[in-house]
């Protein structure tokens, strides 16, 4: 059992992998903020695992946690360069959109009755292993986006729900602001680490 998992949530968060779609997405279908297209395969869910694991367990999962797991050595140098490039006040609306869609993941999944698997993939505590498998969950066709990341780590359907509910509660601009924030450090973890 993994520390901070109930039973229930273990037994309740595999089966995303059979519901998250029942089919395909349309061939059409667009990520809300770029003109990617949208993942609609099943979600990686031991890399899942292994990002809430490093971000403190799914009862205490804190963003900067996650951040300091990831930029290891580098997180004082990474916050510094986030915060001077989006200025606090988009930071730290960064961080809270973030605290909030893992623990409305988790929501969602444990409604749903999704199990996560039993163990995380990578090892949660190498931060550069985690950041090099969530980097390139996001790449397709050579580029990274975030969103792509996003719906390969919860699935398409699941991603959208997310961001509805970030617009319902701090708006589209947090949204927006989230994924622009998120990307930027995930192509600063790419660069620290030689990606």
């Amino acid at each position: 059992m993994i520390p901070g998992f109930s039973r229930g949530l273990v037994a309740g968060l595999a089966v995303l992998a059979a519901c998250a779609l029942p089919a395909a997405a349309a061939p059409d279908a667009k990520a809300r903020f770029s003109n990617a297209g949208v993942y609609s395969g099943a979600p990686d869910l031991p890399l899942t695992l292994s990002m809430v694991v490093a971000g403190g367990g799914p009862a205490h999962f804190k963003s900067t946690t996650l951040v300091g797991t990831l930029a290891g050595a580098k997180t004082k140098a990474e916050v510094a360069k986030l915060t001077k490039q989006f200025g606090a006040q988009k930071l730290q609306s960064f961080l809270t959109v973030f605290d909030f869609v893992v623990a409305d993941s988790l929501k969602i999944v444990t409604a749903k009755k999704i199990a996560l698997p039993k163990q995380p993939k990578p090892d949660p505590k190498n931060g550069k292993a985690l950041a090099a498998a969530l980097y390139g969950a996001g790449v397709e066709d050579g580029r990274y986006n975030v969103e792509i990341m996003l719906d390969k780590l919860v699935s398409h359907p699941i991603h959208v729900q997310v961001m509805d509910d970030i617009d319902a509660k701090y708006g589209r601009n947090a949204d927006a602001n989230y994924h622009v924030v998120l990307t930027q450090a995930m192509l600063d973890l790419k660069a620290a680490y030689g990606l």
